[in-house]
Protein backbone atom coordinates (compact mmCIF):
# COMPACT_ATOMS: atom_id res chain seq x y z
CA UNK A 1 0.00 0.00 0.00
CA UNK A 2 1.61 3.22 -1.17
CA UNK A 3 1.16 6.11 1.23
CA UNK A 4 0.29 9.34 -0.53
CA UNK A 5 2.10 12.42 0.68
CA UNK A 6 3.50 15.77 -0.40
CA UNK A 7 6.93 17.18 0.35
CA UNK A 8 5.87 19.82 2.86
CA UNK A 9 5.48 20.37 6.62
CA UNK A 10 1.69 19.93 6.59
CA UNK A 11 2.02 16.50 5.04
CA UNK A 12 4.85 15.65 7.46
CA UNK A 13 2.69 16.60 10.48
CA UNK A 14 -0.25 14.55 9.13
CA UNK A 15 1.95 11.50 8.58
CA UNK A 16 3.42 11.84 12.09
CA UNK A 17 -0.11 11.98 13.51
CA UNK A 18 -1.19 8.85 11.56
CA UNK A 19 1.97 7.02 12.60
CA UNK A 20 1.37 7.88 16.27
CA UNK A 21 -2.24 6.61 16.09
CA UNK A 22 -1.14 3.30 14.59
CA UNK A 23 1.82 2.90 16.94
CA UNK A 24 -0.42 3.50 19.97
CA UNK A 25 -3.20 1.21 18.67
CA UNK A 26 -0.95 -1.72 17.74
CA UNK A 27 -0.36 -3.09 21.30
CA UNK A 28 -4.11 -3.00 22.00
CA UNK A 29 -4.82 -4.91 18.79
CA UNK A 30 -2.10 -7.45 19.62
CA UNK A 31 -3.59 -7.99 23.10
CA UNK A 32 -7.08 -8.36 21.61
CA UNK A 33 -5.81 -10.89 19.08
CA UNK A 34 -4.07 -12.87 21.82
CA UNK A 35 -7.17 -12.86 24.05
CA UNK A 36 -9.37 -13.94 21.13
CA UNK A 37 -6.98 -16.76 20.24
CA UNK A 38 -7.19 -18.09 23.82
CA UNK A 39 -10.99 -17.73 23.96
CA UNK A 40 -11.44 -19.47 20.58
CA UNK A 41 -9.37 -22.38 21.88
CA UNK A 42 -11.42 -22.55 25.11
CA UNK A 43 -14.74 -22.44 23.23
CA UNK A 44 -13.61 -25.19 20.80
CA UNK A 45 -12.39 -27.38 23.64
CA UNK A 46 -15.62 -26.86 25.59
CA UNK A 47 -17.72 -27.69 22.53
CA UNK A 48 -15.67 -30.84 21.87
CA UNK A 49 -15.87 -31.85 25.55
CA UNK A 50 -19.67 -31.49 25.45
CA UNK A 51 -19.84 -33.60 22.26
CA UNK A 52 -17.69 -36.28 23.93
CA UNK A 53 -19.95 -36.15 26.97
CA UNK A 54 -22.98 -36.51 24.66
CA UNK A 55 -21.36 -39.44 22.86
CA UNK A 56 -20.43 -41.19 26.11
CA UNK A 57 -23.94 -40.55 27.48
CA UNK A 58 -25.43 -42.14 24.37
CA UNK A 59 -23.10 -45.13 24.84
CA UNK A 60 -24.08 -45.30 28.49
CA UNK A 61 -27.77 -45.48 27.60
CA UNK A 62 -27.16 -47.93 24.74
CA UNK A 63 -28.44 -50.78 26.89
CA UNK A 64 -31.84 -49.06 26.86
CA UNK A 65 -32.04 -49.17 23.05
CA UNK A 66 -34.80 -51.75 23.06
CA UNK A 67 -36.84 -49.73 25.54
CA UNK A 68 -36.68 -46.56 23.41
CA UNK A 69 -38.91 -48.31 20.86
CA UNK A 70 -41.67 -48.24 23.48
CA UNK A 71 -41.09 -44.54 24.20
CA UNK A 72 -43.71 -42.16 22.78
CA UNK A 73 -41.81 -39.98 20.28
CA UNK A 74 -43.93 -36.83 20.74
CA UNK A 75 -43.88 -36.99 24.53
CA UNK A 76 -41.20 -34.34 24.94
CA UNK A 77 -40.13 -31.51 22.69
CA UNK A 78 -38.05 -28.37 22.92
CA UNK A 79 -40.25 -25.28 22.73
CA UNK A 80 -37.62 -22.59 23.10
CA UNK A 81 -33.95 -21.95 23.77
CA UNK A 82 -33.00 -18.79 25.67
CA UNK A 83 -29.73 -17.34 24.49
CA UNK A 84 -28.09 -14.29 25.94
CA UNK A 85 -25.76 -12.17 23.84
CA UNK A 86 -22.61 -11.31 25.76
CA UNK A 87 -19.60 -9.33 24.66
CA UNK A 88 -16.06 -10.62 24.68
CA UNK A 89 -13.40 -8.15 23.54
CA UNK A 90 -16.14 -6.15 21.82
CA UNK A 91 -17.54 -9.16 19.94
CA UNK A 92 -21.11 -10.27 20.51
CA UNK A 93 -21.31 -14.00 21.21
CA UNK A 94 -24.17 -16.27 22.32
CA UNK A 95 -24.43 -17.83 25.74
CA UNK A 96 -26.97 -20.50 26.65
CA UNK A 97 -29.29 -19.47 29.47
CA UNK A 98 -32.16 -21.95 29.47
CA UNK A 99 -33.85 -24.62 27.40
CA UNK A 100 -37.64 -24.84 27.59
CA UNK A 101 -39.21 -28.25 27.17
CA UNK A 102 -42.81 -29.21 26.70
CA UNK A 103 -43.67 -32.57 28.20
CA UNK A 104 -47.07 -34.01 27.30
CA UNK A 105 -49.01 -35.46 30.16
CA UNK A 106 -49.01 -39.23 30.35
CA UNK A 107 -50.57 -41.76 32.65
CA UNK A 108 -47.92 -42.91 35.10
CA UNK A 109 -49.87 -46.10 35.77
CA UNK A 110 -50.41 -47.02 32.12
CA UNK A 111 -46.87 -46.23 30.94
CA UNK A 112 -43.66 -47.98 31.98
CA UNK A 113 -42.00 -46.81 35.19
CA UNK A 114 -38.85 -45.64 33.42
CA UNK A 115 -40.74 -43.00 31.32
CA UNK A 116 -40.04 -40.15 33.75
CA UNK A 117 -36.37 -41.18 33.90
CA UNK A 118 -36.34 -41.34 30.07
CA UNK A 119 -37.62 -37.76 29.90
CA UNK A 120 -34.76 -36.66 32.17
CA UNK A 121 -32.26 -38.55 29.99
CA UNK A 122 -33.59 -36.88 26.81
CA UNK A 123 -33.47 -33.45 28.44
CA UNK A 124 -29.85 -34.00 29.46
CA UNK A 125 -28.88 -35.27 25.98
CA UNK A 126 -30.64 -32.32 24.32
CA UNK A 127 -28.89 -29.86 26.66
CA UNK A 128 -25.49 -31.34 25.84
CA UNK A 129 -26.14 -31.14 22.09
CA UNK A 130 -27.52 -27.60 22.18
CA UNK A 131 -24.80 -26.28 24.49
CA UNK A 132 -22.15 -27.82 22.24
CA UNK A 133 -23.69 -26.05 19.23
CA UNK A 134 -23.75 -22.73 21.11
CA UNK A 135 -20.06 -23.07 21.99
CA UNK A 136 -19.27 -24.10 18.44
CA UNK A 137 -20.99 -20.95 17.12
CA UNK A 138 -19.25 -18.88 19.78
CA UNK A 139 -15.91 -20.32 18.63
CA UNK A 140 -16.74 -19.57 14.98
CA UNK A 141 -17.67 -15.94 15.68
CA UNK A 142 -14.60 -15.34 17.85
CA UNK A 143 -12.32 -17.01 15.31
CA UNK A 144 -13.69 -14.84 12.50
CA UNK A 145 -13.05 -11.74 14.58
CA UNK A 146 -9.57 -13.02 15.53
CA UNK A 147 -8.69 -13.42 11.84
CA UNK A 148 -9.86 -9.86 11.13
CA UNK A 149 -7.82 -8.56 14.08
CA UNK A 150 -4.75 -10.53 12.92
CA UNK A 151 -5.13 -8.97 9.46
CA UNK A 152 -5.27 -5.51 11.01
CA UNK A 153 -2.22 -6.23 13.22
CA UNK A 154 -0.29 -7.41 10.15
CA UNK A 155 -1.42 -4.39 8.14
CA UNK A 156 -0.23 -2.00 10.85
CA UNK A 157 2.94 -3.92 11.72
CA UNK A 158 4.19 -4.88 8.26
CA UNK A 159 2.71 -2.29 5.91
CA UNK A 160 1.40 0.96 7.37
CA UNK A 161 3.85 1.72 10.20
CA UNK A 162 6.95 1.02 8.03
CA UNK A 163 5.28 2.90 5.15
CA UNK A 164 4.62 5.99 7.28
CA UNK A 165 8.17 5.89 8.71
CA UNK A 166 9.60 5.65 5.19
CA UNK A 167 7.43 8.53 3.92
CA UNK A 168 8.38 10.71 6.92
CA UNK A 169 12.06 9.99 6.29
CA UNK A 170 11.71 10.92 2.60
CA UNK A 171 9.99 14.22 3.45
CA UNK A 172 12.63 15.08 6.08
CA UNK A 173 15.47 14.34 3.64
CA UNK A 174 13.78 16.37 0.91
CA UNK A 175 13.28 19.31 3.27
CA UNK A 176 16.91 19.08 4.46
CA UNK A 177 18.11 19.03 0.83
CA UNK A 178 15.94 22.04 0.05
CA UNK A 179 17.36 23.90 3.05
CA UNK A 180 20.95 23.00 2.08
CA UNK A 181 20.39 24.11 -1.51
CA UNK A 182 18.86 27.35 -0.29
CA UNK A 183 21.83 28.04 2.00
CA UNK A 184 24.28 27.18 -0.79
CA UNK A 185 22.46 29.52 -3.17
CA UNK A 186 22.56 32.31 -0.56
CA UNK A 187 26.33 31.80 -0.11
CA UNK A 188 26.89 31.98 -3.88
CA UNK A 189 24.80 35.15 -4.17
CA UNK A 190 26.63 36.71 -1.18
CA UNK A 191 30.03 35.74 -2.63
CA UNK A 192 29.09 37.35 -5.98
CA UNK A 193 27.80 40.43 -4.22
CA UNK A 194 31.03 40.73 -2.16
CA UNK A 195 33.15 40.25 -5.30
CA UNK A 196 31.19 42.95 -7.15
CA UNK A 197 31.66 45.36 -4.22
CA UNK A 198 35.43 44.70 -4.21
CA UNK A 199 35.66 45.35 -7.94
CA UNK A 200 33.69 48.59 -7.69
Amino acid sequence: MAIKFQYNKTSLNELNKQLKVRTNTLPTLQNKESALRIEVKKAKQHSEALLEQLSSSLQEYNYLAGLWNEFESGLIRITDVDLEIVKFAGIKVPELKEIHYEVKEFNLFAKPLWYSQGIGILQNLARLGIESEVYSERSRLLDYSRKKTTQKVNLYEKVQIPGYKDAILKIKRYMEDEENLSKAAQKIVKARHDKEEEEA
